[in-house]
């Protein structure tokens, strides 16, 4: 009896995905195929023989050396009211941006569907990079080629369900129940929420996103806040911020680490563009695993050629407290120098 239950069931179902795919015929979008390739060198002053290389943040850890980045392919579709997305990466940044996925999974950077239940509510269910902090695991997003402290200790991705839902003008409202931060897949019954509330002028000059994630075990309790603003001064100069507290409470203690950053974008002709990153990562509680409070300062350029940008850059990180890096001998030092050269090919 189940049996020819569900067999009507799947014959109906099939008959009403028959009628409405044709009907919404007319209103099916072509594939949207987008993606990106980026390479790059680069070398540690100290010469470091650290596991390492005097590198604390994601993506870059290698030393005098020529390094494969990242290909990512990206696939967006629109029938009608749903979409879908799916959005495929290969190499050392999807390797560790998927780091608790293994075999297939862990090319998956994201894969989701949306249904925009109306021109207001738009209802997501899948994996999806996340809303906290201003840097994208995407090289072509960031104007810096190395990553900031914050990106490479906060959140990486979510898998769950969530709501985006717009509240007139420039705001909006975007809240969600995901598995534990940064697992496609898991056995455990604890989830997370995530939330983002967004606003901006009507010019567009001056954007906020105000953004959480949290969640709780028996033995644990997580809560991150980060605030993103983003400002325009002149079609040539704008300032960018982004500030982050998280913190994790255990056996009645609660340590955590903060950071905040910001990036000065200056592009005096449309094929060069300059920015400079300063960032001060505070985790003398060692919540991320770094010991010490950093002060880092990044200068990018960004030769842009067409589609592909070429980005040379120099980067300094002292950490004020502890020597957390590493000199050739062996020593330990408060200052690492490092040297990057990347190309990144958008398509």
């Amino acid at each position: 009896m189940l049996k020819k239950i569900l067999a009507t069931q799947i014959a109906l179902a099939s008959f009403g995905y028959d009628a409405s795919a044709q009907d919404s015929t007319k209103k099916m979008a072509p594939l949207v195929i987008s993606g990106s390739v980026d390479a790059y060198y680069r070398y540690s002053f100290e010469d470091s023989k650290a596991t390492d290389f005097n590198n604390k943040t994601s993506f870059t850890k290698s030393q005098n050396s020529y390094e494969l980045g990242m290909a990512t392919v990206k696939l967006d579709h629109t029938v009608g009211k749903v979409s879908a997305t799916a959005d495929l990466g290969f190499g050392r940044r999807a390797a560790e941006f998927s780091y608790n996925d293994g075999g297939s999974l862990a090319s998956v950077k994201q894969l989701y569907v949306s249904y925009a239940a109306s021109d207001k509510v738009k209802l997501t269910l899948g994996k999806w990079a996340t809303h906290v902090g201003y840097e994208l695991v995407d090289a072509i997003g960031n104007r810096n080629y190395s990553m900031s402290y914050m990106f490479s200790y906060g959140p990486f991705f979510h898998t769950g369900l969530k709501a985006d839902i717009g509240l007139g003008g420039k705001s909006a409202f975007m809240v969600g129940i995901t598995n534990p931060t940064d697992q496609s897949t898991t056995t455990s019954s604890t989830k997370m929420v995530i939330a983002q509330f967004s606003t901006g002028t009507k010019n567009d000059k001056l954007k906020a996103y105000l953004n959480y994630q949290g969640g709780s075990t028996p033995d644990t309790k997580v809560n991150q806040f980060d605030l993103v603003l983003l400002g325009t001064i002149s079609p040539k100069f704008s300032i960018n911020y982004d500030g982050s507290l998280y913190s994790v409470k255990s056996a009645g203690t609660t340590n955590s680490w903060f950071g905040s950053a910001l990036y000065f974008n200056y592009d005096p002709t449309d094929k060069f563009g300059l920015t400079v990153r300063g960032e001060y990562f505070d985790d003398k509680k060692t919540v991320a695993g770094i010991g010490s409070d950093v002060l880092a300062f990044t200068v990018s350029g960004n030769i842009k050629l067409g589609p592909l940008t070429v980005i040379p850059e120099l980067r300094l990180d002292n950490a004020s407290k502890v020597a957390i890096f590493e000199k050739n001998n062996g020593n330990p030092t408060k200052t690492a120098a490092t040297a990057i050269l990347a190309a990144v090919y958008k398509f």
